[in-house]
């Protein structure tokens, strides 16, 4: 399979990676195992040494700081780029009406697909196998993360930035959760006097929030 290339890992029990790939709408139309139980535990392994290596790298950051930055990398955003990076939606498999949906490319689909192939790695070839696979794609997102710890987040940075011409009335909403309730994925929308700036996707609702402020930074900067 193309795919062992691009991940840089060859698996010697090949269905462990087939289920990785088998999304629960597949995984139901065709009386198949899905990659829910994989996606559980990788996104626990993902946690576990992403903190260990940021406990490591940045000896001199406090608790808060090394929580911030962890969540900051472990996101759907940045588990999205790695699945466009290696072409997961050319191998996953969705049932009938997902992929009519575009299912294939969806953010929470593809992100879910690495956290289960992160267990799927682990389950084949142990935690070191897991751990290089997990660095080598999140290294760049950590090193792009850390230069702005200690720096204010995006919601302090957008609410300083709509303030500058007086009093604004600046809220976010939660407009979507999905998933099951051990692995929810909310979406947030920043709202400006009544009007939608942008929406974020997380895992939390904090972190959904964080990343419409993010969307709305960007939209304004470009327009400035």
């Amino acid at each position: 399979m193309n795919l062992e290339e691009n991940i840089k890992y060859t698996f010697k029990n090949k269905k462990l990676l087939e289920e990785a790939l088998t999304h629960k709408s597949y995984a139901n139309e065709n009386g198949v195992k899905s990659n829910e139980k994989l996606e559980f535990l990788g996104d626990s392994i993902l946690e576990f040494i992403s903190s260990k290596y940021l406990y490591s790298k940045f000896p001199k950051l406090n608790e808060g700081e090394l929580t911030k930055l962890r969540a900051t990398v472990v996101c759907e955003e940045s588990l999205y780029e790695v699945a466009k990076k290696h072409n997961i939606s050319e191998y996953i498999k969705v049932g009938h009406s997902e992929n009519l949906n575009g299912g294939r490319e969806k953010p929470a689909i593809l992100a879910d697909s690495i956290e289960a192939i992160i267990a799927a790695i682990y389950f084949d070839g142990g935690l070191d196998k897991a751990e290089e696979f997990i660095i080598n794609n999140l290294e760049e997102a950590i090193d792009i993360a850390s230069r702005n710890v200690g720096q204010k987040d995006y919601k302090t940075v957008l609410q300083e930035e709509l303030q500058k011409n007086g009093d604004i009335n600046l809220e976010y909403k939660i407009i979507a959760e999905t998933g099951p309730d051990h692995d929810k994925t909310f979406t947030a929308e920043v709202v400006l006097e009544g009007d939608a700036l942008a929406q974020g996707v997380g895992k939390s609702k904090k972190l959904a929030e964080m990343q419409a402020a993010k969307k709305a930074l960007e939209i304004i900067n470009k327009k400035n």
